[in-house]
């Protein structure tokens, strides 16, 4: 028996990429999996929608999952999907903040309209899912909260040309920390995942440098074994790189790699020497 079979996992932005591979992973443990995202109809540049993202974990052979369209930037829609799913299993089991936006933009060049959807999606979106969440986080037995965020490092090359993204994303990171103090006396465990490189995600491809990147990736499914053993950890206010949990589970983070053979590139946020590229 797994640990989450017939637990409740809410993901927040599980459409496409990590969140998919998340909710597959969940379900393929028998949880009861609840996916979220705003893609309610084909996008002519994303892959799938939240009913394809559905179709495909069901033929995976889920037992239990629900999708719905919500769009996190609307916390009243945001609300209703979380006690949907609240006062349907009376429960949530685990929450993961997912959904983001990805903006590289140096301030002169960022717009009004990037940076609200940054902030509202990544840092607004993950707090409030949290403090919707957390009545029903308190009924459960395993009570965990797992932001996608990178440890906090005030390093200028952090920040480099993109200051507003590092500032939603390092502001979701100290989320981590701030409510794993709030929330410590209701032993609820708040905890944090980033992957060490980059993964083979449609924000990769079309934003971090198409088809030549995705050959330097690795397969989404490595966050999500990494997220399977993290929850697993009677921990909260840590912050972990996929690769290294993977590694501590004895195996290799280079079989995940997109294209056998190639070295993965770094992810921000992420020093080389904290990645360990095996031979």
């Amino acid at each position: 028996m797994t640990l989450l079979k017939d637990k409740v996992v809410f993901i927040g932005g599980a459409t496409r990429g990590v969140g998919k591979a998340i909710a597959m992973k969940a379900a393929a443990e028998g949880a009861h999996v609840v996916i979220t995202g705003k893609t309610d109809k084909p996008h002519p540049k994303l892959p799938g929608t939240i009913h394809s993202a559905k179709e495909e974990i069901e033929a995976a052979g889920a037992k239990s999952v629900t999708a719905i369209v919500c769009d996190v930037r609307d916390l009243e829609s945001l609300k209703a999907a979380i006690d949907q799913v609240g006062e349907r299993f009376g429960r949530i089991d685990v929450l993961v903040n997912n959904a983001s936006a990805l903006y590289l933009l140096p301030t002169e060049a960022l717009t009004e309209k990037a940076f609200d959807l940054m902030h509202q999606i990544i840092v607004r979106g993950s707090l409030f899912a949290s403090k919707y969440a957390l009545p029903y986080l308190k009924n459960s037995d395993l009570r965990q909260i797992i932001n996608i965020a990178p440890s906090v490092e005030m390093k200028p090359k952090w920040f480099g040309n993109h200051t507003a993204y590092t500032l939603c994303k390092f502001a979701s990171s100290m989320m981590v920390t701030g409510l794993a103090h709030e929330f410590k006396a209701d032993k609820i465990s708040v905890n944090a995942l980033w992957p060490a490189t980059l993964l083979n995600t449609a924000a990769v491809k079309f934003v971090l440098g198409g088809d030549a990147a995705l050959a330097h990736t690795r397969d989404p499914k490595i966050m999500a074994d990494a997220l399977s053993e993290v929850i697993k950890k009677n921990v909260t206010g840590k912050y972990f790189l996929d690769d290294q949990v993977i590694r501590e589970m004895g195996k290799d983070p280079d079989s995940y790699a997109t294209v056998p053979g190639n070295k993965p590139y770094v992810d921000l946020y992420v020093e080389e020497t904290e990645l360990q590229v095996h031979s």
